[in-house]
């Protein structure tokens, strides 16, 4: 009996001493967000996924960071200066910068951030975004200059990017790689990782040297749900402040039962099929633009997807395109005008009745791409033509895009950042295999070139819609609707913006009282 009594006390004092479970629940000073996927890595110059890229925006802070509605901000620089050619830009640094860990840097850390980025070694898979800048330098321990190949207004919409990002290279210097291993591990911006369970959740609490101040919540908790039904459950339960997205098949009901939670917002996202210009038929524009005329957009974006998407006869996203998209002059013929058109421009091309205008729509594996590509083998049966479906997994798909196998093939662009160039220049020939559709035109390519030259934003802009509007003209992609993302926001949180490029610091997001 004494023996049992002194068995109990042990497994008493035994469970008294166990940590308690880490809460994982929305608290008064805690955040818990929903990633669509797991964290791939830490090292912010080694990262390319969307989950990555947003944690390490909540612990890694560059000269600029990105503000609530997605643009850009001063961050550990306190402001900047433009020479008049646009080429020379320089940002003056906030005083006493400090690393999580309390140890100071300078100017001359950036410098070193860029070699580290371009060093084979680091692999940097973000090192391409910045191709134009020719040098970082520090002349000063308080300032950093930056040279360009060519003008860019939207260089701090870039250096916001975590890839350059001030990360301890004191501490890399000397740990290597593992330096990510560290807990607390050393940051430069509004949070440090604390813990990380995989496939289970990231934990940030505050950093105490950040140069904002005090982040506006204690801990933010990143949970990873790679099945957004899951999430949506979960969020509906009151297991989550914000999911990353929900199912597209449960946005009706959302929006009749929770419009306050539920988010379907325009993104930096163009959905269009790219035709194979190279040979026939798509060699033919005539042929092109027949079909592209007979496409109701509004129908596929109202009722085959049905989740908020803008129909789009233009290549740029609402935002980036200035006050008025692209549309070709047909856009708003009515149905019947525009068949009638369509068949005199293929019977021009020597299609009709005794010579059938027949192809195969190519897409990857997925039933929204599926449901679209039905859509438009019916849209173009009053024409006489005769479309037939392939599908394939999406990297077998896209590898044949690559190799330039196919007719007409599903595509689009998700662009890194939020400027026209960046979806412009994929159908630049200089683009190789990745100008999928084979475009091939000088008057673009010139235009193209002219716009990314000029410094004036305005300007530029106008010569950047002068050039998507040759792009459209050619019709080497047949646009169809722009991108949305789709978002869950608890109404205790404050501070969220819908934006076009789906950011969202956790230190902008706020717990109402």
């Amino acid at each position: 009996m004494r023996y049992f009594v002194l068995l109990c006390t042990a497994l008493l004092l035994f469970s008294c001493e166990r940590k308690p479970a880490v809460d994982l629940a929305p608290g008064p000073a805690q955040i818990v967000r929903l990633s669509d996927s797991e964290i791939k890595g830490l090292d912010p110059q080694k990262i390319s996924d969307l989950s990555s890229l947003r944690v390490a925006a909540d612990q890694f802070e560059g000269l600029t960071r990105l503000d609530a509605r997605g643009g850009a901000e001063p961050g550990l620089a306190s402001g900047w200066q433009i020479a008049p050619d646009g080429l020379t830009w320089t940002f003056d640094l906030r005083d006493d910068l400090r690393f999580s860990d309390g140890k100071t840097f300078d100017a001359s850390l950036f410098p070193a951030l860029l070699q580290r980025l371009h060093a084979p070694e680091t692999a940097a898979p973000a090192k391409a975004l910045f191709g134009n800048i020719l040098a970082v330098e520090a002349a000063d321990g308080n300032s950093v200059t930056i040279r360009l190949a060519s003008p860019d207004p939207s260089l701090p919409a870039l250096l916001a990017h975590p890839a350059m990002a001030a990360i301890p290279l004191h501490r890399i210097r000397h740990a290597g790689d593992i330096w990510t291993s560290d807990r607390p591990m050393i940051t430069s911006g509004p949070y440090r990782l604390i813990a990380w369970k995989l496939n289970d959740h990231a934990r940030l609490e505050r950093n105490p040297e950040w140069a904002g101040g005090e982040a506006p919540t204690a801990t933010i908790i990143w949970k990873p749900m790679d099945d957004s039904l899951s999430a949506l459950r979960l969020f509906l339960s009151g297991g989550a402040d914000v999911a990353a997205d929900y199912p597209a098949s449960r946005h009706q009901w959302l929006i009749q039962n929770h419009p306050d939670i539920a988010h379907s917002v325009p993104y930096l996202g163009s959905y269009y099929f790219a035709f194979n210009t190279r040979v026939a038929p798509f060699d033919d524009a005539r042929v092109r633009t027949a079909l592209s005329m007979a496409v109701e957009r509004a129908w596929i974006a109202d009722q085959v997807i049905a989740i908020g998407n803008i129909p789009a006869w233009g290549l740029l996203p609402p935002g980036l395109a200035g006050s008025a998209m692209v549309r070709p002059v047909w856009a708003d013929w009515t149905r019947e005008q525009r068949l009638q058109k369509a068949r005199a421009l293929l019977a021009e091309a020597g299609h009709g009745p005794d010579n059938p205008l027949r192809f195969e729509i190519r897409f990857n594996s997925s039933a929204e791409h599926r449901r679209v590509s039905v859509a438009l083998a019916a849209m173009w049966k009053p024409l006489g033509v005769e479309a037939s479906l392939f599908n394939s997994e999406a990297a077998l798909h896209f590898a044949a895009l690559r190799r330039h196998e196919f007719t007409l093939a599903r595509s689009g662009w998700i662009a890194d950042l939020p400027t026209a160039e960046n979806f412009l220049l994929v159908h630049q020939q200089a683009n190789g295999a990745g100008n999928y559709s084979g475009y091939a035109n000088a008057d673009f390519d010139r235009m193209l070139a002219q716009a990314i030259a000029e410094p004036d934003p305005q300007q530029r802009q106008k010569l950047m819609r002068q050039a998507e509007a040759q792009l459209i003209a050619d019709m080497p992609i047949l646009p169809l609707y722009f991108y949305v993302t789709r978002s869950l926001v608890a109404e205790r949180i404050g501070g969220w913006e819908d934006n076009i490029s789906n950011v969202h610091p956790s230190r902008t997001l706020r717990i109402r009282p």
